[in-house]
């Protein structure tokens, strides 16, 4: 007789703080770090995920720099980045798997960071998350719009064609604020 082995959860990740200067116009969110950025405490660590390699063409420096080099890039760029969920439960690093989500605080975020005007999805699954629990809840009226995942499970589409897609972003940081 076979003996049954107890069904292990699967393990309860926690987010990272965001990447934002006080001047970001555009928010860039993930759903939640997978395995290798968890390890590295740092936001696309895996070495095939494009991110790095598309952040680095869109504003000028290695993807190879330094993570700060990379981050102080990014805030002088007026992009800031973080993710959907502040925890859930995963097995592993794909989206599919991802499990009783807890999502961060968006409004206290936005009520920080009030020159946000864009909000862009790097993938399907930030985009779910985040309009299941925190548009709902949202008070800021902001643009949106999904990219293709930077992911290497979204190998299917070629690093061109990301991006191609991934160059709207610079467009909200570049466009002079509008007075209200």
């Amino acid at each position: 007789m076979r003996k049954l082995r107890p069904v292990r959860r699967p393990a309860r990740v926690r987010s990272f703080p965001p990447i934002a200067g006080r001047g970001a116009r555009v928010l860039i969110l993930g759903s939640m770090p997978g395995v290798a950025s968890l390890e590295a405490q740092q936001y696309y660590a895996h070495p095939r995920n494009a991110f790095w390699p598309i952040m680095g063409t869109l504003l000028g420096f290695h993807p190879s720099a330094s993570y700060a080099q990379r981050r102080r890039a990014l805030k002088a760029a007026r992009i800031a980045v973080w993710d959907v969920l502040q925890s859930c439960e995963r097995r592993g690093s794909l989206d599919t798997m991802i499990e009783n989500e807890v999502a961060n605080g968006f409004n206290a975020f936005f009520r920080v960071h009030r020159g946000i005007t864009h909000v862009f999805f790097n993938g399907a699954k930030a985009e779910t998350s985040f309009r299941r629990h925190v548009l709902p809840h949202m008070s800021a009226s902001l643009g949106y719009a999904r990219l293709p995942s930077t992911s290497p499970a979204n190998a299917a589409l070629p690093h061109h064609r990301k991006l191609a897609a991934w160059r709207v972003i610079l467009a909200p940081v570049r466009r002079p604020r509008s007075s209200k």
